[in-house]
């Protein structure tokens, strides 16, 4: 796909991109800080709370590939304008939300565009961006997710503990809404693409590769680990590791500063070897979670292994994606699509594993254990797939012979 700019005014509307990416992360994150005010004030348990990211996760996963699907034809950036248009409405619906289910409908609202943001935002990216520059300018996208954790989530958190969890979500619309400001005056006309039904058959077929269908595996897998913890977080920390409430924030910016970093060095070490990146930040952080199960009481020990956890951790996401877009370089945008259903699919799954543990009266501090679990079976999975490519190069290596 030809690029439509040739200097750096393509850095400004990629960064308006960025900007939106910000927004719409955070609105998705946000709850697992605010789960235990929000529990209060609707009268609904933690588990049962924890369905809000349950359920928000299923609508991205289950959602956004059919909305891609079914909005082929319409362009672009009218077609982003419109999803961020619904973004904003949804978060003014969860702040004035005064029942759990109107919260959970307006949630689920938001979700529903989430998964197909992601793919018109990467889909315009690429197309604004210079030949040669299209990674760069999806990192740049990229890093509205790191943003959100590093500052979105505890600037959040914090603000909702002081004014309330309804004033969160106004200013979460607010700067939704300033986003959206910004898509309009600066995605040009030209970012407008539409995509036929040959270009979408050989998606199709691109995303079901069987590489790629394994790289869904780990991401799924490996966010069953993070959620099953990270849903439950706040009550963890603060019933069991002894945590004080106002100190939480803090923490979980610690871990998203260290998310920050190591994002950066996972990009790098993946331009280098993916499947090895994978395999070394998966083993790692393996032993880092089963250590936090053994220091879960202990305070300060419990946040340092946090954000050990967090800095390791995030150095997965960029070798996997990466390894997911070159398996489909030849039409990623479905498979692009895909990933964010995958990640959710593991949002999902891990928020209901842990609220499920909770009821049946295993105790917060068990959280890690299942973390650990599950990315054991991250790195199975990982290994496995490094067996197939072998297998795959090997069968290459001999055909000629055939």
């Amino acid at each position: 796909m030809a690029s439509v700019t040739t200097n750096r005014s393509w850095l400004v509307p990629v960064f308006a991109l960025f900007l939106a990416t910000f927004a719409v992360c955070t609105a998705e994150l946000i709850i697992a800080g605010l789960l235990p005010a929000i529990a209060h004030d609707l009268d609904v348990d933690i588990p049962t709370a924890g369905l809000l990211i349950t359920g928000y996760a299923l609508g991205v996963a289950i959602a956004g590939p059919i909305l891609a699907l079914l909005t082929t034809g319409v362009l672009r950036r009218i077609l982003l304008i419109a999803v961020m248009a619904v973004f904003v409405a949804g978060n003014i619906l969860c702040a004035l939300s005064g029942t759990y289910w109107m919260l959970l409908g307006s949630r689920l609202l938001i979700a529903c565009c989430q998964g197909l943001f992601f793919g018109v935002a990467m889909v315009i990216a690429s197309r604004l961006a210079p030949e040669g520059r299209q990674g760069s300018a999806i990192s740049l996208v990229l890093a509205g997710v790191t943003l959100a954790n590093v500052l979105g989530v505890p600037v959040g958190t914090a603000i909702g503990n002081a004014y309330g969890w309804h004033t969160t979500f106004w200013v979460i619309a607010g700067a939704g809404a300033a986003a959206l400001a910004v898509l309009v005056f600066l995605i040009p006309s030209a970012a407008e693409h539409k995509r036929g039904k040959d270009d979408l058959c050989a998606e199709l077929r691109a995303a079901v590769q069987p590489a790629v269908l394994f790289c869904y595996g780990i991401v799924i897998m490996f966010m069953i680990a993070v959620f099953t913890l990270f849903a439950y977080l706040v009550p963890l920390l603060t019933t069991v590791s002894g945590v004080p409430l106002e100190y939480i924030p803090l923490v979980l910016f610690g871990m998203g500063f260290a998310g920050f970093f190591g994002n950066l060095a996972g990009g790098r070490l993946g331009d280098w070897s993916s499947n090895a990146t994978m395999i070394g930040v998966l083993a790692i952080i393996t032993v880092i979670t089963f250590g936090m199960a053994a220091v879960v009481t202990r305070t300060w020990a419990m946040v340092a292994a946090l954000w050990a956890a967090w800095l390791v951790g995030f150095g997965f996401l960029a070798p996997v994606q990466s390894r997911i877009l070159k398996e489909a370089a030849a039409a990623p945008n479905f498979a692009s699509t895909l990933i964010s259903t995958a990640f959710n699919i593991g949002i999902a799954s891990g928020a209901a594993i842990g609220g499920a543990a909770v009821a049946a009266g295993w105790g917060y501090a068990t959280l890690p254990l299942i973390d650990a679990s599950f990315l054991s079976l991250a790195l199975v999975g990982t290994l496995l797939l490094t067996g197939y490519d072998r297998r795959r190069r090997a069968a290459v290596v001999a055909s000629p012979a055939e």
